[in-house]
């Protein structure tokens, strides 16, 4: 199975109340890889990214595509060294393209956190 079609496996099962819909859009350059949809009825999305190391590699039009919608946007990182998870948020794509995860504001570093950063979107 791809790292990425993995983390939204995950995603989906660590995550509860929350819809998901996976964004297969080649015409839409850019767009985020999930759509999420809480119970209290707030729509966001989520972009997949599974690194190696420091570095996360970005195309021009998922940068362009956060820069230009900063609220309730994420991006949901797997770094496959350390193992580790990382939810950020997509205002922070420029930092992250340019300096790597280790610099970004990060919300949450587990499953329970991202669940919790989720039940807390307004």
């Amino acid at each position: 199975m791809a790292p990425e079609r993995k983390l939204y496996q995950d995603l989906k099962k660590n995550t509860k109340g929350i819809i998901w819909n996976r964004i297969e859009n080649l015409s839409l350059l850019g767009m985020p890889d999930v759509l999420g949809y809480t119970s209290s009825g707030i729509f966001f999305t989520v972009e997949l990214k599974v690194a190696k190391g420091n570095k996360v590699r970005f195309s021009p039009h998922q940068i362009a595509f956060h820069k230009s919608h900063p609220k309730k946007t994420y991006i949901l990182l797997k770094t496959l060294g350390q193992r580790g998870l990382k939810l950020i948020p997509g205002s922070e794509i420029r930092e992250l393209w340019s300096v790597g995860h280790g610099a970004c504001l990060t919300l949450a570093t587990s499953w329970t956190g991202v669940q919790e950063s989720f039940d807390n979107i307004f």
